[in-house]
């Protein structure tokens, strides 16, 4: 697995890699969130490689056994919905609708996208990082069965969730790209322990709607405007007031893929389908929500934005 160098400025932002993946093993990169979107990007093109990105969204409509069956159908494969059901540990949920599911079900679910994968090698974006403890423990036994016979490649920013499965782990950051030496793990102690802290707050967004309190999780989010002196989260066409104010949000959602498009909007980049050219100088960002969103792009942020992307 080979990845070509990227600079940016004149400077070098990512380093050319040479990964020697050997059968049936996991490896770990632990990086930040632009270097592992230039990761993601370059091996989109290659047959053999089965991606899995982070906040991937899965056919709400369908019950986990209707997906089940579905994904059997068009993968071709001889195993009964039934017995796969037993295997995913799903047999409560098996009539229960995706979009019903808890936040950390519904990403589980969509991460057996990798069981019915023919691609000798996968590569998932922070596997773990939204699951709670029950299903992160059934993962990582599917993703054990599954390095039997697979490559496993897993980015992420946390180096706990590179313990979990992986043989090998690497740290990719503005120094380079090198192997994890053991006396790193005494260094990372304190790390560790201030982002498991930050995840626990993290990875709820707290909004209140007709006096009850909402909480969800950042990849349910859609984007985040300020209004007037209100701060609205927008999630699956509906909006929710915010007590935080968008610079303390965007701190938040940092890490989870969002981005100041705007002085006055907050973009999930998982959402966004098109960069919308109006005029020379105005931009808008189209979402894939179903509601056929439109948020506006300030045109100093359009060369960011272009370069986080890689386009």
């Amino acid at each position: 697995m080979q990845f070509q160098p990227i600079y940016y400025n004149g400077e070098l932002f990512l380093p050319k890699i040479e990964l020697n993946m050997t059968p049936n093993q996991s490896v770990g990169i632990i990086t930040d969130l632009k270097r592992k979107q230039l990761l993601m990007n370059q091996l989109g093109d290659h047959s053999q490689y089965y991606l899995f990105r982070a906040g991937q969204n899965e056919y709400m409509r369908l019950s986990v056994e209707e997906l089940i069956t579905f994904l059997i159908r068009i993968t071709e494969r001889n195993e009964r919905a039934a017995s796969l059901i037993d295997y995913f540990a799903l047999k409560e949920e098996r009539k229960v609708k995706i979009k019903d599911l808890s936040s950390s079900k519904r990403m589980y679910v969509t991460l057996l996208r990798v069981f019915f994968a023919h691609q000798p090698t996968l590569v998932l974006e922070e596997p773990y990082f939204y699951l709670e403890e029950q299903d992160c423990r059934q993962l990582k036994r599917i993703l054990d069965d599954l390095s039997q016979e697979k490559q496993i490649l897993i980015l992420t920013s946390n180096l706990e969730d590179a313990l979990i499965s992986c043989d090998a782990i690497y740290r990719l950051n503005e120094s380079g790209f090198h192997p994890l030496d053991i006396r790193d793990f005494d260094e990372d102690k304190q790390e560790v322990q201030k982002q498991d802290e930050a995840n626990i707050t993290l990875q709820k967004i707290s909004t209140k709607r007709n006096e009850k309190v909402i909480l969800f999780n950042p990849p349910e989010i859609d984007f985040i405007e300020s209004v007037e002196g209100s701060i609205l989260v927008h999630v699956g066409g509906e909006n929710y007031d915010c007590a935080l104010t968008l610079t303390e949000l965007e701190q938040r959602l940092l890490n989870f893929g969002f981005f100041r498009c705007h002085r006055s909007y907050i973009v999930n980049l998982q959402k966004v389908r098109e960069i919308i050219t109006w005029t020379k100088n105005s931009y808008s960002l189209r979402l894939n929500t179903g509601q056929d969103a439109v948020v506006p792009l300030s045109r100093s942020k359009l060369s960011e934005l272009k370069a986080l992307l890689n386009i």
